[in-house]
């Protein structure tokens, strides 16, 4: 078998000749990623997809004619492929990338620095994505079972005071489903979803548009009220809670824990220590295990603990580690977990 077998094969889809040129450099520098296609338009893109079978794309959505939107939904219907958004930087650019997450997007890279620079080296960030994309699989999306969603019903506590989600690859698209389920009054609402600081801005306004509670960027000290969600910036700072009677956000700088910061981890655990048995922790789609161990510490600690069902995740790694651990009191599908956590309280 030969190098190009075993690679990961990429089509790029941009309209620029030399973005397009870059992104191939930066890709095939590793020599375990080639590019097999490069396309200027949906059009092309579309015939390379289907003649060249790529296990991954990247895909600038600011393109002439079809949109990288309509495109995109068009894959995700038609024949669902790992696909990165490649965006500017542009407050266009980030909430178009916010969007195609939504739309199911694997990830994003941001083709240029906050100034607008073009890097001449990107450290092999775009390949790490590729190299993650690779390793996503879309099987048959659906709920496994009604039984999952009534055994969930009868554990639940009345109404919790706080509840937290952690969510990573696959994750914008998860919880567009799940806080779209929530009522407007829900419980304070924290997340850590793994994403840039760059595109957290954008995503909290594209789910605020779609979900009933108002979702906005955490910030330091601010008070957490009913029918809100708080976001994590995705900055170098871990989100976290404080207070007893009434909670607030706490933003603190810190190492990467699990891999990640803000790591969902952080969140987890110190939700179990201030709210204990009256929270909520839901664990969503993702790549490796940051939220496994938080979420067993808030299901000591009493709260009521899910994680999304392999089904319907586009990643079952975060999840599948919660589960190994014994920290889910119940798995379930993305559609099913806001109807659990709300039933009682309805």
């Amino acid at each position: 078998m030969t190098d190009a077998e075993v690679a990961i094969r990429v089509v790029i889809i941009d309209d620029s000749p030399t973005m397009r040129a870059i992104l191939k450099s930066r890709l095939e520098r590793t020599g375990d990623i080639v590019v097999v296609g490069a396309a200027a338009d949906a059009a092309q893109g579309r015939q390379m997809i289907r003649e060249l079978d790529p296990d991954v794309v990247t895909l600038d959505v600011e393109m002439p004619g079809m949109n990288g939107l309509d495109f995109l939904e068009k894959i995700m219907q038609l024949r669902p492929t790992p696909v990165i958004i490649v965006s500017g930087s542009t407050q266009r650019g980030t909430e178009t990338t916010a969007r195609a997450l939504a739309l199911g997007a694997v990830d994003c890279y941001a083709k240029a620095e906050d100034s607008g620079r073009l890097p001449t080296d990107d450290g092999g960030r775009l390949a790490e994505l590729v190299r993650n994309a690779a390793r996503v699989s879309f099987g048959v999306r659906g709920p496994t079972s009604q039984r999952v969603a009534s055994e969930a019903r009868s554990s639940l506590i009345e109404r919790p005071r706080l509840i937290a989600i952690g969510s990573s690859t696959g994750g914008v698209e998860a919880l567009q489903v799940l806080l779209g389920g929530f009522p407007e009054d829900c419980p304070p609402t924290l997340i850590v979803q793994h994403i840039s600081a760059r595109f957290a801005p954008a995503v909290a306004r594209t789910l605020d548009q779609s979900c009933p509670p108002k979702i906005l960027v955490a910030e330091p000290d601010l008070p957490l009220r009913p029918g809100h969600v708080y976001l994590a910036p995705g900055d170098d700072r871990h989100l976290t809670i404080g207070g007893t009677s009434a909670f607030h956000a706490k933003l603190r700088p810190g190492a990467a824990v699990s891999g990640h910061l803000p790591s969902v981890d952080v969140l987890f655990k110190s939700v179990a220590e201030t709210v204990g048995k009256s929270a909520v922790g839901i664990l969503l789609t993702g790549m490796g295990s940051d939220g496994a161990q938080g979420l067993l510490a808030m299901a000591r600690a009493g709260a009521h603990t899910i994680a999304q069902d392999e089904a319907s995740c586009t990643v079952f790694g975060m999840p599948r580690a919660a589960i190994s651990l014994g920290a889910a009191n119940i798995v379930a599908p993305i559609g099913h977990i806001a109807r659990n956590v709300f039933s009682k309280a309805a």
